[in-house]
């Protein structure tokens, strides 16, 4: 695991850029404290910070071939390198580490840009073509690894994070409100924007080419649903719990691949249960868990994760997570977190990995499971959804809402009161925008009303609708959930999942590596029908199948809570000091982004318990800490 960065002038130009490139490298120290390393040659640039996980004292980067003439660095790691090594030795190439690094240089070097098609593994990697005076970026299939570029005048700038694209001083920071108004809706960036104008990210499962003709960019990769539609897999259900068990045993047995220690995020969700259970059984030592409490009942799972840790046999630790934890936090976290992120389980997921990383270096979780097994509870929602529009208005609008307005507001984690609301709210809106409406903060009328008058003519509301849209149709698939799973996986788990858990456990120089997401296990998933996936309202169907009789089954059987914190209830204990400074009426109309008076009525309302604006507020409150960091104090 590391971090890149590079310069590149398509015009052969060869400015002086080794201040820049010290800044770039200096920004992404956190990503890779055991050293770094850089590559200066003509018009193009390679710097990189390094965390020692495979060959710990040879795999130093950049890594070069025997001629000098292929540059590479790598941010992430390739599980399968070991045998595309034994393939590439046969064909005659002679490597002189054991790094997984080194086997992208040769294999770069024996199939050109197809060499990505073999790759297993979480990666963003660079490859200098010397000969070609070509410079290669890429990306892995799920988005698991990050990757920022831009491009200014003749110059493309790229890095791990936003912060090195914008150490090189080549770009500005002039704010892109269309992608501002994305993140108020979703609660993320979405790829491939970033929330600055001049910078991109590159898109999971995509290829970037940069030469003195320009750039080209290609997708080598996509999730494709529609097999499960056209190509379905043959034998019972039965059958494949016990396949996929294997199918995902093998791709933990493979991201286990490492030269230091390597433990289990555990949670105590499915999830993470059957990724603690999968490694026990293929480690030849005791794995190291961790998890977090909260003393908010509704929040903690801590009991779930002591469970499961005693019933495969793991080192169990356990952080207790208090209030003041999130205060002291947050600063932290607006420093190293360069987007505006408005999901508050990157606070516990922080501190959770910090916390491992006194232990070890490297952590399995259960990310992506969500995703691929439908997972979500607004699955469930899209099949009622379609039950609910079909009774008369006068039940709908005459009973059922009036009866949902009444229930007492709760800070309690997905309380009634909450859960009915967020469903009305979309129940009558097109599937691909009640998904985000559902799991999103500001849309419509409350998005137009948070913000300032001077804002307000700078956004397309057609832009957003359009974006769902086109992710939706793009899927291939027929079958509205498979629609649904797809978008999440472009969207909530690319922007959100993944990006959280990449900045927090990066933050502390731990990394964290998601078998869900394997190559092998999306390429059978992708496969299975959704009606497997999602059984009538049971999510995650086939994988309760594949771990019955292996995990206990409370934990199979258990409802699905997620990893968050009570925010509802802290915004007005704990956190009312930060809300007061950064969300004050006359700052916001001085800043001029928002509008104060909307802002106001929203803090007010959710102080005396009338609504629960927790999300709404929050995503306000955590642009407002990225804006002081990075748009003011720079």
């Amino acid at each position: 695991m590391c971090g890149i960065a590079g310069i590149f002038h398509m015009d052969g130009a060869t400015p002086d850029d080794s201040n820049a490139l010290e800044f770039m490298q200096r920004s992404l120290v956190h990503r890779g404290p055991d050293g770094h390393g850089s590559f200066v040659r003509g018009s193009v640039r390679l710097t990189m910070r390094r965390l020692s996980i495979i060959d710990v004292e040879g795999g130093v980067q950049p890594i070069n071939n025997e001629t000098d003439t292929v540059h590479v660095v790598l941010n992430g790691e390739i599980y399968n390198f070991q045998r595309l090594r034994e393939t590439l030795e046969a064909h005659g190439h002679r490597f002189r580490t054991h790094s997984d690094t080194e086997t992208i240089v040769h294999a770069y070097e024996e199939w050109g840009d197809a060499f990505v098609d073999r790759l297993d593994g979480m990666f963003a990697l660079a490859v200098w073509d010397e000969s070609r005076q070509r410079l290669l970026l890429a990306r892995d299939r799920a988005g698991i690894k990050p990757l920022y570029f831009a491009i200014a005048g003749s110059t493309l700038v790229f890095g791990s994070e936003l912060k090195a694209v914008l150490a090189s001083g080549y770009v500005g920071r002039a704010l892109d409100f269309q992608v501002l108004a994305h993140y108020l809706s979703l609660e993320y960036v979405p790829a491939p924007s970033s929330i600055l104008q001049s910078v991109k990210r590159l898109e999971s499962g995509c290829t970037l080419v940069a030469s003195t003709s320009g750039i080209q960019t290609s997708r080598y990769w996509d999730l494709d649903l529609s097999q499960s539609e056209n190509n379905p897999v043959q034998g019972s259900i039965a059958e494949h719990a016990g396949t996929f068990y294997e199918v995902l045993r093998s791709a933990v047995r493979r991201e286990m691949v490492s030269d230091v220690p390597v433990g289990v995020l555990l949670s105590g969700g499915l999830d993470s249960s059957a990724v603690a259970l999968l490694m026990s059984e293929v480690s030849n030592h005791q794995v190291p868990s961790f998890s977090v409490s909260f003393s908010e009942s509704s929040y903690d799972e801590s009991r779930y994760a002591r469970q499961v840790a005693d019933h495969v046999g793991t080192k169990h630790y356990e952080l207790p997570m208090r209030p003041d934890d999130l205060v002291n936090t947050l600063p932290v976290l607006a420093g190293n977190i360069d987007e505006p992120f408005a999901d508050p389980s990157i606070i516990p997921t922080y501190l959770i990995s910090r916390f491992a990383r006194e232990h070890v270096k490297v952590v399995l979780g259960g990310d992506g499971g969500d995703e691929m097994l439908a997972g979500y509870s607004t699955l469930q929602a899209h099949r009622i959804a379609p039950v609910y529009r079909s009774l008369p208005a006068w039940i709908r609008r005459g009973l059922v809402e009036p009866f949902v307005a009444r229930i007492p507001v709760s800070n309690r984690y997905l309380s009634l009161d909450f859960l009915l609301n967020r469903f009305i709210r979309g129940a009558d809106a097109p599937p691909y925008l009640q998904h985000q409406m559902w799991t999103g903060s500001h849309y419509g009328e409350d998005l137009t009303a948070i913000l300032h008058p001077d804002i307000r003519s700078e956004i397309d509301d057609s832009c957003f609708h359009q974006m769902l849209a086109d992710i939706s149709g793009r899927s291939g698939a027929q079958h509205l959930l498979n629609r649904v799973l797809y978008q999440d996986f472009k969207l909530y788990m690319e922007g959100d999942i993944l990006t959280k858990v990449d900045r927090a456990s990066m933050a502390t120089s731990l990394e964290t590596r998601v078998p869900l997401l394997n190559v092998e296990v999306m390429t059978y998933l992708q496969k299975i029908p959704i009606d497997w996936k999602l059984r009538g309202l049971t999510r995650k169907y086939l994988l309760r199948k594949a771990m019955e009789g292996r995990l206990p089954a409370s934990i199979i059987g258990r409802r699905k809570r997620g990893f968050s914190i009570p925010i509802a209830a802290w915004l007005n204990r704990e956190l009312q000091p930060l809300v007061r400074e950064y969300l004050a009426e006359d700052r916001l109309d001085r800043e001029g982004i928002f509008c104060g008076a909307e802002v106001s009525r929203l803090l007010d309302q959710h102080s005396s318990h009338v609504s629960n604006h927790a999300k709404r507020i929050w995503t306000i409150l955590m642009f407002q800490l990225w804006r002081d960091r990075w748009l003011e104090n720079v």
